[in-house]
């Protein structure tokens, strides 16, 4: 690209989105200052990698893309275009070679985020991107500038050709996502969607005794189901209630159905290898006479917090035929999703409607938002990421193309 000047692009929010953009257009020649409110870059990313850094999925492409529910169709060309193996090959580039895990997740070998970032932000320098810390973005002054607050509460202004918003949401707002950029886009009159919990944790009104002796453990190889869905997995009790892989998969219908009715009745089958007439075969074997620890553990092999969840709630049943259908169908009634502050991601944003197909504000030309600022939400297993990496590249070839144009 020859011109005169380089085109200048700031962009706002040095996560996963924003370093993806920078590293695009500073390829293409673009001269980019990368803008963070935090003393550092990446936190969230640098936060997910404590617990090895899953960034994405390997399952088919279709069944990926429809992991994103309502917003599947938005978000299909951006992540079409830049799918996981083209993540994969991207983060190898950086010197992390990835692998496949059992569950078909995506993980970096170092198991960690520090490496790649390390290895990124090393690249972008060597590009020439700047990145200016501690900078709280403000909004535009009267001139179309971008202004900020710094360290120090003083204001400054920053005039560019282009500026792309990659803010994130509104969860883990210790990490710099607060939301506190939704006031400055409404007064522009873009619709903004109320933030809610994703991938949370629920309250469960559990006995003292069963809090104090279960709380933190974990409860493997069960079968959720909730309005027609039934996913196999583990979650983990906790004082407040359940939280965990199984249980944020189902979050989204969980919240929506609390907020609708003030609850939601979760069901467990905690055998999901035996049918009910087996168990109560076994449960008939025991004998109604055996303490109900003792029919558990011989005629179920139920223990410890598995047989506690069963004492939860309603008196437990002694008959076989019973016993069998409250073990094959365990019904634990949420009442209440863990604060946004709790929560992994956050559902809602920008609306979609407020967004070319080139990711471009249409109320405000030059203007280009990506990952967890727009209305899209998605289960934790390496979704989360790769539409933040996908939307941020959509967005900053939206921005060279504009510019170019």
């Amino acid at each position: 690209m020859t011109q005169e000047r380089k085109s200048q692009v700031s962009i706002i929010g040095a996560g996963p989105a924003g370093l993806m953009a920078a590293e695009y257009l500073a390829a293409r020649g673009f001269a980019v200052t990368l803008f963070e409110r935090m003393p550092s870059a990446a936190r969230r990313l640098l936060m997910a990698g404590r617990g090895g850094l899953n960034l994405s999925h390997s399952e088919p492409l279709p069944t990926f893309v429809s992991r994103y529910g309502d917003a599947q169709t938005q978000l299909k060309p951006a992540i079409e275009a830049f799918p996981p193996e083209a993540l994969r090959q991207w983060a190898e580039a950086l010197g992390q070679e990835t692998f496949v895990g059992s569950s078909g997740r995506v993980f970096p070998k170092a198991m960690k985020a520090s490496p790649l970032l390390r290895a990124w932000l090393s690249r972008l320098r060597d590009q020439g991107v700047e990145l200016r810390l501690r900078q709280e973005w403000r909004g535009w002054d009267s001139d179309g500038r971008v202004l900020f607050r710094q360290e120090d509460g003083s204001e400054a202004t920053f005039a560019t050709d282009a500026v792309l918003l990659a803010l994130g949401g509104a969860s883990w707002p210790r990490l710099g996502a607060r939301g506190e950029w939704v006031e400055l886009l409404r007064t522009r009159n873009i619709e903004v969607r109320p933030f809610r919990p994703a991938n949370c944790g629920f309250t469960m009104n559990w006995r003292d005794h069963f809090r104090d002796r279960f709380a933190g453990t974990p409860v493997k190889n069960v079968v959720l189901s909730f309005q027609g869905r039934r996913l196999r997995g583990e979650f983990v009790v906790t004082g407040y209630g359940l939280e965990g892989g199984a249980i944020y998969a189902l979050s989204a219908a969980l919240r929506d159905a609390i907020a609708a009715e003030g609850k939601a009745v979760l069901r467990l089958d905690l055998r999901p290898d035996l049918s009910e007439a087996v168990l109560r075969d076994r449960l008939l074997r025991v004998g109604e006479s055996a303490s109900l620890a003792n029919r558990l553990r011989k005629g179920a092999g139920l223990t410890g917090v598995a047989a506690g969840l069963l004492r939860e709630g309603t008196d437990v049943p002694r008959e076989a035929d019973a016993l069998a259908a409250r073990i094959k169908n365990l019904p634990l009634t949420l009442t209440a999703t863990q604060s946004l502050e709790r929560a992994i991601s956050s559902a809602g944003g920008i609306a979609w409607g407020e967004i070319g197909p080139d990711y471009m504000l249409k109320r405000l030309p030059g203007t280009f938002v990506a990952g967890e600022m727009l209305d899209w939400e998605a289960p934790t297993g390496g979704y989360l990421l790769q539409a933040c990496f996908a939307t941020g590249l959509a967005a900053a070839k939206g921005v060279a193309s504009w510019l170019e144009r």
